[in-house]
């Protein structure tokens, strides 16, 4: 299977797609079982119905779809990926997201998508403030905007996106601006990766164990990583903080630097003849020594046997 890590190139982003509506549970294998059985339902007059919503909704599914890496455009049009199938089929491992470790993975894919969900990538990979207030992400974001990125983009649709982001993974309250259905329908918030703080406009994301990250996602993550440098050796302290605007799993996942090193320790144990940590010239490295495996075996590992759920 392709690495499907999507790095940030200046003149690839993507801001304002999803119409203002955050994901919500269902529309994944919703869209993704209606696009199965018809490949142009996106475009069709009858989406709306067999969809369930509105028009701009539908635009907002398909939207999703992409940025969690479910479907992808090629030469040959939209068509579903490797991991859409495994997870979303009828057959699926887990088309109803009724396994915490999908929701991890659905992170993971948006946040390591820099091309078609920016804000995400940015704000797990490249904004390290733990204690922050709405208008310092959004200001800071702009200002990556303007220094890393070319042609234009609208500063008040590149500020929403931060307000969407907060609704996606932080419990909030119900307001004027955001009814009561919006919050309870948001599944990444369950994650707890933001949470609100003292103040209508303070949050927080901090660094933590994450006891209920799967290993198997981890694992998965991991290997990404390797199959998109095209390397066999990687410093940890890449894994945690990525190169510069680059993936950074620890700070995808919030993780202290102590619980990455345990997880990619237990991730050892149980794939000795896959990974090694040694040291050389005095850093830490880790060593893939099986550059074929497959990155979708360490969840199928997880989908089919359930037999080692949390790291």
């Amino acid at each position: 299977m392709d690495c499907l890590i999507k790095s940030l190139t200046p003149n690839k982003a993507a801001f304002g797609r999803h119409e203002t509506f955050a994901l919500r549970y269902g529309w994944l294998t919703k869209g993704f079982q209606a696009f199965q059985h018809n490949n142009e339902i996106f475009s069709s007059d009858e989406a709306t119905v067999q969809l369930g919503v509105g028009k701009n909704m539908v635009n907002a599914i398909r939207y999703w779809l992409r940025a969690t890496q479910m479907l992808e455009v090629s030469q040959d049009g939209l068509h579903a990926t490797e991991i859409g199938n495994a997870l979303f089929s009828e057959q699926g491992w887990d088309p109803y997201l009724e396994d915490e470790a999908t929701l991890w993975l659905i992170h993971w894919m948006l946040a390591s998508n820099a091309e078609l969900a920016t804000a995400w990538f940015w704000f797990f990979n490249c904004f390290h403030k733990s204690e922050f207030t709405v208008d310092e992400a959004a200001n800071s974001l702009v200002d990556f905007v303007n220094q890393e990125l070319t042609g234009k983009h609208s500063e008040r649709t590149v500020k929403n996106e931060i307000n969407l982001i907060l609704r996606m993974y932080s419990q909030t309250k119900a307001t004027a601006k955001v009814d009561l259905e919006d919050i309870l329908d948001v599944p990444l918030a369950s994650l707890q990766l933001i949470s609100a703080g003292t103040s209508p406009q303070h949050y927080l994301t901090r660094l933590k164990r994450r006891n209920h990250l799967p290993l198997a996602v981890f694992g998965y993550a991991v290997n990404e990583i390797f199959n998109h440098r095209k390397i066999s050796t990687l410093p940890i302290a890449e894994l945690m903080y990525g190169e510069k605007q680059g993936v950074a799993i620890g700070s995808i996942f919030r993780l202290t630097e102590s619980e990455l090193l345990a997880k990619l320790e237990r991730l050892i144990e149980r794939y000795p003849r896959v990974y090694q940590i040694n040291e050389t010239a005095g850093i830490n490295q880790l060593f893939r020594d099986d550059e074929n495996v497959e990155s979708l075996s360490f969840l199928r590992h997880h989908y089919e046997n359930r037999e080692w759920v949390n790291a």
